[in-house]
């Protein structure tokens, strides 16, 4: 049986250490069989990815950077169950895009998250979305995502 662990593996991806909050909240909380990850920004082994779409970013940079929030939100997932496997389903995602006025493809840039958790959690990970402009995201990052997941 495939498991999301062995297809991060098959995908040569290691996941990035849960980021701590940089705030006043938890990174995530579990109630009952659901599972909220707090929003993870578009971090990676470089730092913080920082920009706006339409301004000083590309829709591939901005891809790029939904796919780091990707990460990061399997990251904490794992924090919280310890076995990927325990997720049962994506439920829902929340995508918010740093993004000039004109730049439309908000859609676009998140599905570099959407598509990552299609490969991770194969059927299970075909989610409910939004994907909204801001014009500007905590700490100058590109992109946040948060998450609702369900756990068994």
């Amino acid at each position: 049986m495939t498991t999301p662990e062995s297809r991060l593996a098959d995908l040569s991806i290691t996941l990035p250490e849960p980021m701590a909050a940089v705030a006043n909240y938890v990174p995530f909380v579990i109630t009952g069989n659901q599972l909220f990850v707090s929003g993870q920004v578009s971090v990676g082994p470089n730092g913080l990815v920082k920009g706006r779409l339409g301004e000083n970013m590309s829709l591939e940079e901005g891809q790029a950077a939904a796919r780091l929030c990707a990460l990061n939100l399997i990251a904490q997932c794992k924090a919280a169950v310890t076995d990927l496997s325990r997720i049962k389903r994506v439920v829902k995602l929340g995508g918010f895009v740093n993004a000039h006025p004109d730049f439309v493809e908000i859609p676009q840039v998140i599905n570099g998250c959407s598509d990552v958790m299609v490969n991770v959690f194969g059927d299970a990970g075909r989610h409910a979305r939004s994907a909204v402009s801001s014009p500007v995201l905590p700490l100058g990052v590109a992109v946040e995502v948060d998450g609702v997941f369900e756990i068994g």
